[in-house]
């Protein structure tokens, strides 16, 4: 699984069946390229610091260990890296892992191929667990949500940045629906609408998009 199972290019009118397909996506044949979407690569200075903004605002304002499920490139581990914040990468893709260990080389990270739904870190702990545009995929959800609460350390939390894509066959996960998976899970939960903000994804956006921050 990877940031890449988000539709990013699925429009009003088209393209759904094909995002519906993701889980056969060959994602190592996509890697060369998946960085050419803004909001993956975030190469456009203003979509960048969009990002490293909203980073810090879900992540604590203090060094922390930080797991990123479906890492994909490396771009936000790249980001929370920068913000000081020691991270590992979790990705259904060799060729995406390979691309985040070069970009993040020389920095406090590392990066392992596995699924993110149950990824590979044994009785590792984490102050974070950041997750973008993956749990909509998953078959179970719910399932993935209680194992990510379980690799959490106490006070720690879960970012959850999701949407819900298209119109004609919406596919995604509704704002309602996660924060309904995690009352049970955490403490707290807070949820920040991204739609109106079209810096972040490089265009204006029409659809639901949002980041959950839940604090168990």
């Amino acid at each position: 699984m990877s940031d890449a199972d988000c539709p990013d290019d699925v429009d009003d009118v088209g393209g759904v069946d094909d995002v519906a397909g993701a889980g056969g996506v060959d994602w190592d044949a996509e890697a060369a390229s998946f960085d050419d979407q803004p909001d993956h690569g975030l190469r456009d200075p203003e979509v960048r610091r969009a990002w490293a903004g909203r980073l810090r605002g879900w992540l604590p304002g203090h060094p922390c260990d930080l797991l990123d499920l479906g890492c994909g490139t490396g771009s936000l581990s790249l980001l929370a890296a920068e913000q000081g914040h020691r991270v590992t990468g979790v990705d259904g893709s060799p060729a995406m892992v390979a691309r985040a260990r070069a970009k993040l080389a020389g920095h406090d990270a590392v990066f392992l191929p596995g699924d993110a739904a149950a990824p590979p870190v044994g009785e590792q702990r984490y102050d974070v667990v950041l997750v973008r545009h993956v749990l909509w995929a998953l078959a179970d959800p719910g399932r993935a949500l209680r194992h990510w609460r379980g690799l959490l350390r106490p006070g720690g939390r879960l970012v959850l940045v999701e949407g819900v894509w298209g119109t004609l066959a919406p596919v995604g996960i509704p704002a309602d629906r996660l924060t309904a998976l995690l009352a049970p899970l955490a403490a707290q939960v807070r949820v920040e609408r991204l739609s109106q903000e079209a810096v972040l994804w490089g265009r204006a956006v029409t659809d639901e998009r949002y980041a959950v921050v839940a604090t168990v």
